[in-house]
């Protein structure tokens, strides 16, 4: 049975426009888009203000059509090759109250045909704040080791992104912990499927893989001084 945010027509409105992603089709099927896409997603941001309170009050569901937890859908196509209008997802992020952009600490939904997931943490972090996260990891390797290896967190995520070929500069490469070091996105995430996203069980599925990155977070937040 299906929840009252997202259902088998928003993963076909998602399929027709990546097939059809033009400035056109769009403008056709713009009240498609806002029944199936952008009403349900907002609906489902208002309705998380609560119980991401639970988790921690710093970070933020707001649910705006522009400027809020749900991300545009135009890409940005300014310095890319690909010139798609379009992204082809849902992308959500409760970010925390102090975060500027889509490079704070935060919590994330991201809805795709066949790709679908949770995810926590901070991507693509400022040379300032990955140097800060780098030496708390120095600093307190045993409380970024329990982080990683508790078991709810274990069994549902694992960490993605980018990292360096190379140690940092600064930091010694024989350190035990160097994978940690050499990461450039500090981001994990927990693989959902259609059927989830569909599920009458969905935002309590959401809302319990945030929770059981309750000390991932907390780490990343203490180590760029920000209260969770």
């Amino acid at each position: 049975m299906a929840n009252r945010f997202f259902s088998k027509q928003t993963f076909t409105f998602l399929k027709k426009l990546a097939k059809n992603n033009n400035r056109d089709w769009f403008a056709e099927h713009k009240e498609e888009y806002e029944n199936t896409i952008r009403s349900p997603a907002l609906d489902f941001i208002a309705d998380m203000e609560h119980d991401l309170a639970m988790i921690s009050p710093h970070f933020l569901a707001v649910p705006r059509k522009v400027g809020g937890s749900l991300m545009r859908v135009h890409r940005d196509v300014r310095f890319g090759k690909d010139k798609r209008p379009y992204k082809t997802n849902i992308g959500i992020q409760f970010r925390h109250e102090l975060g500027k952009d889509v490079h704070a600490p935060g919590f994330y939904l991201h809805i795709e045909p066949e790709d679908c997931f949770v995810g926590v943490g901070i991507w693509r972090p400022d040379s300032t704040a990955l140097g800060n996260i780098r030496d708390q990891i120095c600093e307190q390797d045993k409380k970024w080791t329990e982080a990683l290896n508790e078991k709810p967190f274990k069994r549902h995520f694992e960490l993605g992104g980018e990292t360096l070929k190379r140690p940092p500069r600064g930091y010694d490469k024989e350190h035990p912990l160097i994978d940690s070091l050499k990461r450039k996105d500090f981001i994990a995430l927990s693989r959902l499927t259609n059927e989830q996203i569909q599920n009458t069980r969905f935002k309590k599925t959401v809302v319990d893989r945030f929770r059981v990155a309750d000390s991932y977070m907390n780490f990343l937040c203490k180590a760029l001084e920000l209260r969770y």
